[in-house]
């Protein structure tokens, strides 16, 4: 007679195996798709969603974090505050360099997992150091340094999900995991006002010197608030999320997504070597751009060939890995080679770039232009009298990214029934007309002992800059998916993200130096401008009689 219990476990070990790897996968095959692929595909999704909201959270953080310092008397300048916010996302954009090739390399269910949990080691770091105001500027700096892993993450988590879903719902799907995920930063603007507003991981509190706000209001000074909070919170996600990846995601061992990847200790391997690599040019780059005595403090138009020359470096060292790591890479940078890799990432940078990079600088830059009375004093403007009826940056900041993230899955589904081309070039369209009115309300706001007069336009015309950006991130994955072939399409995913991801280091520094200058609209002047010249580029690309792909 045979063994039951041997029974049950022959039929149990495939089950587990196809749990983790899947050697057979085409889902353009309707039949397929309908039958195994799509159950599949919704399960990695909606684990892919979570894990990328907690990655946008702890990489942002610091957009409320630094609002919350400067609410509570932090010994550090305004100045070195955005450096904090500047730094996380130089290098969440850096990150994304080498998280556009973690698929083919390690797998999709052991990238997610290892990517996910390292996020606790900045989460952790940044609840401890919140716990005294003795800690110094350095530290906030390396821990907004490990925080850009969180922004690192969506170029993997991106290029993961294209390969689960059919090219006719690759706008819907990716619109789903990057602006669901992208609601990492409006959770975060939304949650961490409210957590710190109670004790709930122990530690003393603080005393607020000015007022702060949640979303239900303002906070008056003199109120205790637990600002470690802040970290410690993110640690109650990431740590199941962690778990539901490594039992519940896949890895697609097909030759078009990852054929190679090993035993899991060498896929981590992969990526934590590839991390470290990336963090040399990183950090070098941020040594030359930031102030003194931070770094070098070169002046700011030294940014562009310094992002340009990290770019370079670390796609140039991460090929010096060996072994199958190169193997690979040869294969994948074959990207850059295309010309449209390129295009597409000026104009992806103009929607993701400025979402991110408005989410990033706006609570801050509400705080310092609409905060503070800006006062005429012998024949000098001065900008350091609080206005009591100034609004809480923590009130409202999260409305733009909101909306921004959860307009996103629209965009891409418009973009799979229209034309992704056509799509971007309305929103490339406002997005330079609503630039150029929040830097005319800035700059009368900015030179007003009544700054408040001016914040109701200038905000609403800051919330069609993010719902456009956000329609935008939509659009432009549509028109990828159309340009590249599936191959590749991941791998650009990635590379465009990355480029883009820089926004959220332009926007705070450009932010902070035109601050610093008194002339906070010219940061706005020049995205207007930028925008432009992505309308031009998609018009003649990808709408007009000469385009090289019709889209439509």
């Amino acid at each position: 007679m045979s063994d039951p219990s041997g029974d049950v476990a022959a039929e149990a070990a495939p089950r587990s195996r196809r749990t983790v790897d899947i050697d057979d996968w085409d889902v353009e095959d309707e039949a397929f798709w309908e039958g195994t692929g799509k159950r599949i595909a919704t399960r990695n999704l909606w684990i892919s969603i979570p894990s990328l909201l907690c990655g946008f959270a702890v990489w942002l953080y610091w957009s409320v974090i630094t609002v919350q310092m400067l609410n509570l008397g932090f010994p550090f300048e305004q100045s070195e505050l955005f450096t904090i916010t500047a730094i996380a996302g130089f290098t969440g954009a850096t990150f994304r360099i080498p998280n556009s090739f973690f698929i083919r390399l390690a797998g999709g269910r052991n990238t997610i997992f290892l990517t996910t949990a390292l996020l606790m080691i900045p989460a952790a770091g940044t609840g401890i150091a919140l716990l005294s105001q003795d800690t110094p500027l350095w530290v906030f700096q390396l821990l907004a340094f490990l925080s850009g892993l969180g922004g690192g993450n969506f170029a993997s988590s991106m290029s993961n999900i294209s390969f689960f879903y059919p090219k006719r719902m690759q706008g819907l799907a990716l619109g789903l995991n990057a602006g669901l995920g992208n609601a990492g930063v409006t959770t975060m603007q939304v949650l961490i006002p409210l957590v710190m507003t109670s004790a709930i991981f122990g530690g003393g509190g603080m005393i607020l010197e000015q007022t702060s706000g949640t979303l239900i209001g303002k906070i008056d000074a003199g109120t205790e608030t637990w600002i470690h909070n802040a970290g410690f919170v993110w640690l109650v996600f990431l740590v199941p999320l962690a778990f539901l990846g490594w039992f519940w995601m896949n890895n697609l061992r097909t030759e078009q997504v990852s054929p190679k990847i090993g035993s899991p200790v060498s896929a981590f391997a992969k990526i934590l070597g590839m991390l470290a690599m990336t963090a040399l040019p990183a950090a070098a780059g941020l040594a030359v751009i930031l102030p003194s005595p931070t770094g070098l403090g070169a002046p700011s138009v030294a940014k562009w060939p310094v992002i340009a020359a990290v770019l370079w470096a670390t796609v140039w060292l991460l090929k010096r890995l060996p072994g199958e790591i190169r193997t690979s890479l040869d294969r994948q940078y074959q990207i850059f080679g295309h010309k449209h890799t390129w295009i597409m990432s000026v104009i992806y940078t103009m929607t993701f770039g400025s979402f991110i990079g408005y989410s990033a600088g706006f609570a801050l830059a509400i705080r310092v232009i609409f905060g503070f009375k800006h006062i005429e004093v012998d024949g000098v403007l001065t900008h350091d009298t609080p206005n009591p009826d100034g609004p809480s940056a923590l009130t409202f900041a999260w409305m733009g990214p909101f909306i921004g993230a959860f307009i996103r899955p629209l965009g891409g589904w418009i973009a799979d029934r229209v034309g992704g081309a056509l799509v971007t070039q309305w929103v490339s369209i406002a997005m330079t007309g609503s630039a150029l009115g929040v830097a005319w309300f800035m700059r009368e706001a900015y030179r007003s002992e009544t700054p408040e007069d001016f914040f109701l336009p200038f905000f609403l015309l800051f919330l069609l800059l993010f719902a456009a950006s956000g329609i935008g991130n939509g659009s432009t994955f549509r028109t990828i998916a159309i340009v590249f072939d599936r191959e590749q399409a991941g791998p650009v995913l990635g590379w465009t993200s990355a480029v883009a991801a820089y926004g959220a280091f332009i926007v705070p520094q450009e932010f902070g130096a035109q601050i610093r200058n008194a002339r906070p609209e010219y940061a706005l002047i020049a995205f207007a401008a930028f925008y432009l010249v992505c309308v031009v580029l998609n018009w003649w690309y990808y709408l007009g009689p000469r385009a090289e792909y019709q889209n439509p």
